[in-house]
Parts: structure tokens; sequence; C-alpha cells
């Protein structure tokens, strides 16, 4: 049996607004009302909302927000490292010093918010539950 993800069957659907979601998500808040928290702890996502009641047990983040801060983190800090590295004349420790802190620092600052968001994205979207019909997993 073939399922119809788009078409027909969602048209009927209201439109979330996605950036806002995003930015809901991005600062730790429920992607629906804005007010309740999204996190139990660092990177928990609550089961419900406790201000509107939104379920968030079924997201499905997986590893996508720290791929995204990989490569987020990567590129600032080689670039800021080839930049100090061209115009100054810092030893290997100095450098070990200053980008092994900085890029473990960047990366934990960023897992959360980035994690947030994509929480944020998929409630927009109906994705992943977030549009209330069951999920099926496999090749059925």
């Amino acid at each position: 049996m073939e399922t119809q993800v788009f078409g027909a069957a969602h048209a009927e659907r209201q439109a979330r607004p996605l950036w806002t979601a995003m930015k809901r998500g991005l600062l730790g808040r429920c992607p629906h009302c804005g007010e309740g928290k999204l996190f139990s702890s660092f990177l928990k996502i609550v089961d419900h909302c406790e201000h509107c009641g939104e379920e968030m047990h079924h997201h499905r983040a997986d590893d996508l927000p720290a791929y995204i801060v990989v490569v987020i983190v990567g590129h600032v800090v080689v670039a800021a490292f080839m930049g100090v590295e061209a115009t100054t004349t810092l030893s290997t420790w100095q450098h070990l010093a200053i980008w092994v802190p900085m890029t473990i620092i960047m990366a934990l600052a960023m897992l959360r918010p980035v994690k947030g968001a994509i929480v944020g994205l998929q409630w927009a979207l109906y994705m992943h539950g977030f549009g209330g019909e069951e999920q099926t997993h496999g090749d059925a």
C-alpha cells in the first residue's frame, strides 16, 4: 500500500510558521507556543510542552544537529586558525592551548540550540509524527 505524503491528503493542513518555529526551538522553547521548555536536560527533549500540551516525544533529530555543528565549528575554527597562523608565530603548544578549548566550547554551546532548531523545523513541516499520523518504520 502506497502512502501519499503530499497532495490532496495534506492540502487542508494549516501552514505552520517555519522560521518562527525554528527560532523558538533555537531558544529552547516549544515550537508551537513559544512558552514551554523544549529541553528537560542538556539534550533530552521533553515528552510534551508544559504550556500548550504539544507532544514532542516522537521527534527524530538523530545525528543531524551534531553534523551541522561539526560543519559550522570546523569552518570557523579552521578559518580562524589559518588567519592566526598566517599573521603570528605561535608555537604548536600555543595553538593547541587556543584551538582545542575553543573547538570544544563552541561545539557544546551550539549543540543544544541547533537541536532545538531541528525540532522546530520538524514541527513546522509536520515531520516525524508532528502531523498527527502514525509513523511507519521500514519498507512495509
